[in-house]
């Protein structure tokens, strides 16, 4: 049995893994929980995240990346090490290929101990490209064609913005607020506003039950659960949509100002090819209502929500997998050109 070349979406939230000729096998929360006692995993992924709040003193819930990055190497190998075990995609006398992706602006440290992490999890050879370079060809853009392409990837550590053009980023920017900044706005805004005290997944599930960035007349409200600060007793508030576009307003301002900056600094030929194609928003940001709106109001071009925001990046994975032997040829010279094959099941975006 040969081994399989493998894409990972090593993210701060979720580790989402393609294995060539299969798609995507795999989208587990990133997250492991340890007994500190025995130091025994005792569960990883999905069946860890429904401990989050809920475990003794003695047990460790541990989300071992922080702002896209590596915080706690040995837990991400044990993480990383058991997805890949489950998947059994080890081949009998063999190790995989492993495609995995960074944030731009990672140090090189950083980009080492993710490509440590993943040769001792099993890997034969370790590629790591970009994050906003792999969610725009996952989004569907030929990036290596001589025009611009923008990508906005709101994911759970970080938002990476980036142009790209003819292969590689042209400008870009990567700021550490995302995903969990929302979350811990939510449930800063709730506790100073209503006194009450709040779990992680609490505020996350009103983000994404009631949350919007945009001025519309989007306005739904919803029952939560907490502790009071006063009493300690539970109690039950209701909140409402206009109070979470408040608490996100600090955080959506400097990811819209990150994208300013990124524009600001675009070579002139780049930005006229962007005021007709836009910018495409991807991640789990983009699933926030109003977000696409929000961005085009701001930097006055359109702003399109990728077909799959928050698999881009793994599905992008795939794509250079599939492409990986004309992709080296072409970066070695032997090649003038090189065009992404998509494959017939992808559907490309067209501008």
């Amino acid at each position: 049995m040969f081994s399989k070349d493998i894409g990972i979406d090593l993210g701060t939230a979720n580790v989402l893994i393609h294995v060539k000729g299969q798609g995507i096998v795999l989208n587990e929360p990133s997250v492991v929980v340890i007994d500190r006692n025995s130091n025994k995993v005792l569960a990883v992924g999905k069946e860890a995240r429904k401990m989050v709040g809920r475990t003794p003193s003695n047990i460790d819930v541990i989300r071992p990346l922080k702002d896209g990055v590596i915080a706690d190497f040995d837990v991400t190998e044990i993480m990383l090490k058991y997805f890949l075990d489950r998947l059994k995609v080890k081949g009998f006398m063999t190790k995989p290929r492993i495609l995995i992706c960074c944030p731009t602006n990672i140090t090189s440290v950083e980009k080492e101990a993710i490509r440590e992490v993943a040769e001792k999890s099993g890997a034969r050879k370790v590629f790591i490209e970009e994050e906003p370079k792999v969610a725009a060809i996952g989004a569907g853009m030929d990036i290596y064609r001589p025009f611009a392409n923008m990508i906005v990837d709101i994911g759970g550590g970080t938002s990476d913005i980036a142009i790209l053009s003819l292969g590689d980023i042209v400008k870009s920017e990567s700021i550490k607020v995302a995903g969990d900044i929302f979350d811990r706005e939510i449930f800063q805004y709730i506790k100073r506003q209503h006194k009450i005290v709040i779990g992680e997944q609490t505020a996350e599930n009103i983000k994404f039950q009631i949350g919007s960035v945009a001025a519309t007349d989007y306005n739904k409200d919803m029952e939560v659960r907490g502790r009071d600060m006063a009493t300690g007793l539970p109690r039950t508030i209701n909140i409402r949509t206009e109070e979470i576009k408040m608490a996100l307003n600090g955080p959506v301002q400097m990811i819209i100002q990150a994208a300013r900056t990124v524009l600001e600094a675009t070579p002139p030929e780049l930005s006229s090819d962007l005021m007709e194609k836009g910018a495409v928003l991807t991640g789990g940001g983009a699933m926030l209502h109003g977000m696409d709106d929000l961005l085009a109001d701001h930097l006055g071009i359109p702003i399109t929500i990728a077909e799959k925001p928050m698999s881009t990046v793994v599905l992008g994975t795939g794509i250079l997998l599939d492409n990986m032997d004309k992709l080296s040829a072409y970066k070695k010279g032997l090649f003038k050109s090189f065009h992404l094959s998509f494959g017939a099941s992808k559907k490309i975006t067209t501008y």
